[in-house]
């Protein structure tokens, strides 16, 4: 799985999913050539060149009409399921279908929105519009033996990458549940429903990729979970209300008016007030915070930066929000590799005044609401971002909670806000454990720990280590390692959370 990670990584969730997309459909091409689809590659090719046309060229007018930033990656993707979804031209009336449906797919995206921020997934809206006004719907052909292997797959990775193995499970889950106890109702085959559930149903495409999608999926585990049985009861196909029948794609764009209404609105755009140079490759930027702007230490946003000349990587990121909900800017702390993508090279470029967009708040990685539960934040690298926020917001609400921090860094040049902690030291009676691995750049001076933050520190700096919530953030081997390392000592995964770090491109 170390492999896996690794290769995750290196790559952003966006591509990751095109690149998903784009693999389907070569095997669905191959497939019809074989004549192990019923449609010929020359149907799908035309399906596919008509939905990118068009979608393309209305993201380019509406992204103009409204002053907005363009995501190509974003349209490709979008484009790419409706070819799954719908089933391939076999006449001009087809092709006008295909082509109304990537109009009204990307021309959702702006109408139907609030605040910028659009409501329903793009493909399920698009879907469900024109099956009212032209009643003509989705066959989501995706959903057949052939096809479900690759989808299962490339699904499985995508899942992983973003963690949100608990949502597409509960998903699953429910949908499966609640499909056969209808069917025992109903006097149906089991054996022949489960057959068709795992074999020819779209559930594995619309949990993997359709759920998935961030900009309509709820901002906490939790709620994610209850989405994912929200939208898993909804697809069971014996579902109605009289005569209305419920789709995969109206079951998704329900659970979307519920996912708008529990999670938070905001898509800003903000401008920069100054970049703050930490240590040599390691710089936060910094923000004005609208009044009105409201999150949770430890939560991060996705940061869209719109620039000529995009590489493979994208234009959007995750950071996590470094400042505390009590200062009045917003910061984020972000470290430069030595081969920067195109995203991190024109951000390092940003001037005052320059624009970025935030959206999709979202995070777990917050205290918990018992302020008597002993705590110990374990970073590594720049995963240390989470806990400044944590603390500084701390200091500032003069509120004492027992926590122990164990930082670790390769260099004592990468260690980075050190103000906040000896504050959080100072005020709040905090224990901070300070740990170099690179033993031969120390320096004679150093009153830190040397080597890596293992299971003896940990019983020699924390005597009650059995008793703590243990909150970790850094690279993904990183905190996995630590969390291995827990377990051994007896800790339970109930007292072990994890930061979201989606990867470092």
């Amino acid at each position: 799985m170390n492999k896996i990670d690794n290769f995750l990584n290196r790559i952003t969730m966006y591509r990751l999913v095109l690149n998903y997309l784009i693999i389907l459909l070569m095997v669905a091409v191959i497939y019809s050539v074989f004549d192990l689809l019923p449609y010929s590659p020359i149907a799908l090719i035309v399906s596919i060149l008509v939905l990118i046309w068009f979608s393309l060229l209305t993201e380019k007018v509406y992204s103009k009409v409204y002053n907005a930033q363009t995501n190509t990656e974003s349209v490709y993707i979008t484009a790419l399921i409706l070819v799954f979804l719908i089933s391939p031209a076999q006449s001009i009336n087809d092709i006008f279908f295909l082509m109304w449906v990537g109009i009204l797919a990307e021309a959702s995206k702006y109408i139907l929105a609030i605040n910028k921020k659009h409501i329903f997934n793009p493909a399920a809206i698009a879907i469900v519009l024109t099956s009212v006004a032209a009643n003509q719907s989705a066959s989501w052909w995706i959903g057949n033996m052939y096809m479900m292997p690759f989808v299962v797959i490339g699904g499985l990775l995508i899942v992983r990458k973003i963690r949100r193995e608990e949502m597409v499970n509960t998903f699953i889950m429910t949908m499966v549940i609640t499909t056969l106890i209808f069917s025992l109702f109903v006097h149906q085959d089991l054996l022949n429903q489960i057959k068709n559930i795992t074999l020819y149903s779209s559930i594995w495409f619309l949990g993997f990729v359709m759920l998935t999608e961030p900009l309509t999926t709820p901002s906490t585990k939790i709620l994610q979970m209850i989405y994912g049985g929200i939208v898993g009861f909804l697809m069971v196909p014996q579902l109605h209300f009289g005569a209305i029948y419920f789709s995969p794609e109206l079951a998704l764009v329900l659970g979307n008016v519920f996912v708008y209404i529990v999670s938070p609105k905001e898509k800003l755009i903000l401008k920069l007030k100054e970049k703050v140079k930490l240590s040599e490759d390691i710089y936060d930027f910094v923000f004005d915070k609208p009044k009105s702007f409201t999150f949770s230490p430890g939560q991060y946003m996705e940061w869209t930066l719109g620039h000529n000349e995009v590489d493979s990587s994208g234009n959007r990121r995750y950071f996590t929000l470094v400042s505390s909900p009590t200062e009045d800017t917003i910061r984020i702390g972000i470290k430069f590799r030595q081969h920067v993508t195109s995203y991190k090279r024109t951000l390092l470029q940003m001037e005052p005044n320059s624009e970025i967009i935030a959206s999709q708040l979202a995070g777990d990685f917050t205290l918990p609401k018992d302020k008597n539960r002993k705590l110990v934040f374990i970073a590594g690298g720049i995963g240390i971002t989470p806990f400044r926020s944590i603390l500084k917001y701390l200091i500032d609400s003069n509120e004492k909670r027992d926590i122990i921090l164990l930082y670790c860094n390769k260099f004592i040049e990468e260690i980075v806000y050190t103000e906040i902690f000896n504050e959080a030291q100072k005020q709040l009676k905090i224990k901070t454990i300070y740990t170099l691995t690179n033993e031969r750049s120390i320096p004679l001076a150093w009153e830190g720990k040397i080597g890596r933050i293992n299971r003896q520190m940990i019983i020699d700096e924390i005597p009650d280590y059995r008793d703590r919530l243990y909150y970790i953030s850094g690279p993904h081997a990183m905190v996995e390692g630590f969390k291995g390392t827990l377990q051994k000592l007896g800790i339970k995964n109930g007292q072990i959370i994890k930061d979201y770090f989606p990867g470092f491109v």
